[in-house]
Formats: C-alpha cells, sequence, structure tokens
C-alpha cells in the first residue's frame, strides 16, 4: 500500500485542483477513503465530543497528509457536525460523526415521495424557515406565487456556478413568467476579500438606478468573472476571480453608473452586514443558499432540483 502522502498525489493533483476546483470532490473522496483507512476504531463509536475538538480532528488529520485545509465554520445538524473547511480558496461543507472519528463527504436525504428520486429536498417533510427578504433587491412579480431568497457572496465560485448554469433558466421559465420572485441577500464570506465591496457596489448602483439596474450590476459582476476565468461571458467556472474596487467602478460605469463617491462613503457597509448576519441566523454557513418559500437548498444544485421544488409549491398554491 503506498503511503498517505503518494496516495493523495494519485488521487488528486493539487496544480490541477488550482486550475479546476470541481475535483475538488475527488479529493474529498481521497480524504474519506484516508480516513476510515488510518482510523483506529471499526465501528462508529457512542462517545460524543465537541464540535471544535471533532473539526480540530479532522484538521489535523488532513494537514498531517501534507495538505493545506482551513476551518471556516462548524455546527451540529441532527446526528452530524456540519464542517466547512476551506481549499484553495474553495469552501467544502463535510460532515463528522459525533464522535469526531469518520468523515461524510454528503448528506444524501432517503426520502420517497411521488417526485423525482433525485429530489434533494422534499418539501412535504422538510421543516420551513420564515426568511426575511429585507428591503433587498427582489426580480419578478410582486404577486408571485414562489419566493426565492438566495444569499450569495459576489466572489464565490459556486454562487457565480449557480448564476451561469441554473438562473438563467430560473429567470426564463418562472421568474420572468411572473411565477416566482427572486430576493439576492448579500453574505460576503471572510475567504473572500472582494465579496463586502461587491455588494456594497450593486446597492449603490440600485440607489442610482432602482432593481432593474441592480440586476444589471449583478449580471456584470458574474460575467466579467467569468471573462477573467474562462474568456467567456458564460464560460465554465473554473475557481475565485481576483478583482477589486478599480474594476468595480468600471464594470458599474459600463451599466450606467458612477459610484465611486458612494463606495468611499461605506454608506452600505451595515445593509451588507445585516445581511451576513441574518443569514447566520437561519444557520447558513456557506453560499449560495437558498430558501424556496421557505425550504431551504445549500449549493449550487442544477436547474433540475429548483424545478421540483418550485413545481411542488405551484401546484399546492393552485
Amino acid at each position: 500500500m503506498h503511503d498517505s502522502k503518494d496516495f493523495l498525489k494519485s488521487s488528486l493533483s493539487l496544480s490541477k485542483a488550482r486550475q479546476n476546483p470541481w475535483i475538488l470532490a475527488t479529493f474529498i473522496l481521497a480524504i474519506v477513503l484516508l480516513f476510515l483507512i488510518f482510523t483506529k476504531s471499526s465501528s462508529f463509536s457512542s462517545d460524543i465530543v465537541g464540535k471544535d475538538a471533532a473539526a480540530n480532528n479532522l484538521l489535523s488529520f488532513i494537514k498531517g497528509q501534507g495538505s493545506n485545509i482551513q476551518l471556516v465554520s462548524s455546527e451540529q445538524n441532527g446526528s452530524f457536525y456540519q464542517v466547512v473547511v476551506n481549499y484553495q480558496g474553495q469552501d467544502i461543507i463535510v460532515y463528522l460523526t459525533l464522535d469526531g472519528k469518520y468523515l461524510v463527504p454528503q448528506l444524501i436525504p432517503l426520502v420517497v415521495s411521488n417526485r423525482s428520486a433525485s429530489t434533494v429536498s422534499d418539501s412535504d417533510n422538510q421543516e420551513r424557515v420564515e426568511v426575511s427578504v429585507d428591503n433587498d433587491a427582489v426580480i419578478g412579480s410582486a404577486n408571485a406565487s414562489v419566493t426565492i431568497v438566495e444569499f450569495s457572496d459576489y466572489q464565490c465560485p459556486y454562487c457565480r456556478k449557480f448564476w451561469t448554469e441554473t438562473y438563467p433558466s430560473l429567470k426564463k421559465n418562472y421568474i420572468d413568467n411572473g411565477k416566482v420572485k427572486l430576493i439576492f441577500r448579500d453574505f460576503p464570506l471572510g475567504i473572500h476579500p472582494s465579496a463586502q465591496i461587491s455588494a456594497e457596489a450593486a446597492e449603490c448602483v440600485r440607489e442610482k438606478g432602482g432593481n432593474s439596474a441592480y440586476w444589471k450590476m449583478h449580471d456584470k459582476i458574474f460575467s466579467e468573472q467569468n471573462i477573467i476565468d474562462s474568456g467567456s461571458f458564460l464560460g465554465p467556472v473554473k475557481g475565485t476571480v481576483e478583482y477589486g474596487k478599480v474594476e468595480l467602478v468600471k464594470w458599474a460605469k459600463a451599466v450606467g453608473y458612477d459610484i465611486t463617491s458612494c463606495l468611499d462613503s461605506g454608506k452600505y457597509t451595515a445593509e451588507v452586514k445585516k445581511d451576513l448576519s441574518d443569514g447566520e441566523s437561519y444557520g447558513i454557513t456557506g453560499t449560495p443558499a437558498f430558501f424556496i418559500n421557505g425550504i431551504r437548498l445549500s449549493g449550487a444544485y442544477p436547474y433540475s432540483t429548483f424545478k421540483d421544488i418550485i413545481d411542488s409549491e405551484l401546484e399546492e398554491a393552485d
């Protein structure tokens, strides 16, 4: 058997991971296997440790294999600890058993319903969360039967992946015809230095041009990152893009607004931080996170997942 470092190298090339963050799933699977190979226990223990102790156990183990990884957060989620780790600029959600000895890459609910078996969330069985829309930007009819509240980070590649791959179909098939309205709330993660100022820039544009202007800037921020990342407006998302105030001011001018003085004033700093605080109160630890009529969906899931939940909600509304 190869030693742990050789196994990691054969399972995941770190240089490739920098070019394509979606290889990170393979990295996590390699870590899972390592965790099971090197743990001393052959069965789950009933001994419960604290969330911090469990998370530190995970970090110590992974760092011991020669990989640089950082802890973002850890919270108990039912019979597991939900741990958010950052690897090469990407947030990854994993789960640990309460004894801190076993890692599970993803919790998959085994739900039997009249919907597709691939549906991630069953709105009939999931507790709904009362989520405030605050005074944030909205797109869609005020009378829409379905409300989606999105908590997002403008510099998060997974949020951009949602915008690239899922949002266009949602807009075309549900928002534009008045069935769904989408509220965008900010959740700037500390690992993304431009997330906070990006959110403030979008609010500055909204101040000058209303919701329609906000969504133009919203699309501009994501599309320009895509161009930097892959060379195409809707090209594949590869990783985190570095940019700052200079680019944001330029992009705002491209959609018709000068936001320099607004950004310098910091007038929307508190507004963005309030969104972050609200999101944390709903248990959000990573982005993107969605509440579809209060039904929580965390992650950049494909359009089909949103469609299943939305269609079910529309049927109940009829």
